[in-house]
């Protein structure tokens, strides 16, 4: 049932490769762009968890990790191309607070709803309450320094 649900969804790749060239609203490419990415999004992961089969879970967990971020890798690609350097740290920081707090945030809500009791992998979470520190560290510090520095965001700076 889910799988035909993902087969169905595929169908809007061409349609929006269709309706790029016949010159449709940017609004209605981007919404069916976005449709079209959630199955490759899918179809990619469960190549790479394949791959992580014969490959070990360490160079697994980098296959995983690189071609899990795809769409924000050519998101950031194509709009840096265009000059959209906001639009970039916007997808970064996106991603970042999507892939440690929502997912993680999701597994211990959703999991917590079925078992009392939760048994987490000790190396896992360790790597990931790092991994969430530093992103905290690194998205309060330049916002520390932009609230206290009495150089203008806009101006010359050094």
């Amino acid at each position: 049932m889910l799988d035909t649900f993902f087969n169905v969804l595929l169908a809007f790749v061409p349609i929006t490769i269709i309706t790029k060239f016949y010159n449709f609203p940017p609004i209605v490419i981007f919404i069916l762009s976005a449709i079209a990415i959630i199955p490759l999004a899918k179809y990619i992961g469960e190549a790479t968890e394949e791959l992580t089969v014969y490959t070990g879970p360490a160079l697994g967990g980098f296959l995983n990790a690189t071609f899990g971020n795809a769409t924000e890798l050519i998101i950031g690609v194509f709009a840096l191309q265009a000059g959209l350097i906001e639009v970039v740290k916007a997808s970064i920081t996106g991603s970042i607070l999507g892939n440690l707090l929502l997912v993680l945030g999701s597994a211990i809500f959703f999991g917590g709803m079925k078992k009392k009791k939760q048994e987490f992998n000790a190396t896992a979470a360790k790597a990931s309450g790092s991994t969430l520190l530093l992103a905290v560290v690194a998205l309060v510090i330049p916002a520390i320094f932009l609230q206290t520095s009495s150089i203008s965001s806009t101006g010359g700076g050094l």
